[in-house]
């Protein structure tokens, strides 16, 4: 996987994307459907020839590019996605140094791609399925991420199931971060690069 602004542009990008899709979720109870169908294909996508390639084309990321763009600001809405995303890169740290975790992961995910085989990656079926790898294998190693959301909204399984599916999806993107080279002081020190970066990517949608 190469290691270039770009690549890491792309992989950030994934995250912020994945997190967009937690705060619509969990407020409204639905989401952007392309972009959450991009999302949960990523998980799915263990081998793929390039960084572009886990999730298709730039412009499936359009989402998460407008976030890294203009959603990281000092507003409440943006603070919460600042949120999501540091706790999502410290869930992963953890995860990745334990060994049993990744390759219960790795087995679950197989067998999921098994299943993605006979029904859309949207299905009800695949996005519970989904949720449950997360709550079974990730969210077990902590800490814990704490969505905020339209309480009636939480209260629902379906919607519980969306926001588990996404947060999976953001953990894969910020697997996809680190194999890129992405490091903490690329979001200190080389964020603007990367905003820089993404309104190249949007300008030529």
């Amino acid at each position: 996987m190469a290691n270039t602004l770009y690549d890491r542009t792309i992989a950030f990008a994934g995250i912020c994307q994945a997190v967009a899709l937690v705060q619509q979720a969990a407020k409204n109870g639905y989401c952007d459907t392309d972009a959450f169908e991009t999302s949960l294909k990523a998980i799915l996508n263990v081998s793929p020839s390039s960084t572009l390639n886990v999730f298709g084309r730039e412009s499936d990321l359009k989402l998460g590019l407008e976030c890294l763009v203009k959603g990281i600001d000092n507003t409440p809405a943006g603070s919460e996605i600042t949120r999501y995303i540091i706790s999502l890169m410290a869930l992963e740290r953890k995860l990745s140094s334990r060994n049993d975790a990744m390759s219960q992961l790795g087995d679950r995910i197989q067998m999921l791609g098994r299943q993605a085989e006979h029904f859309a990656i949207t299905d009800d079926q695949m996005i519970s399925n989904l949720a449950s790898v997360y709550l079974d294998v990730v969210s077990p190693i902590g800490p814990r991420i704490q969505v905020t959301g339209t309480p009636t909204v939480l209260q629902q399984s379906s919607n519980q199931n969306k926001v588990r599916a996404l947060l999976l999806s953001g953990i894969r993107s910020a697997v996809l971060w680190r194999q890129v080279g992405g490091k903490r002081r690329h979001l200190i020190f080389g964020r603007k690069k990367m905003v820089e970066q993404a309104q190249i990517l949007l300008a030529r949608m």
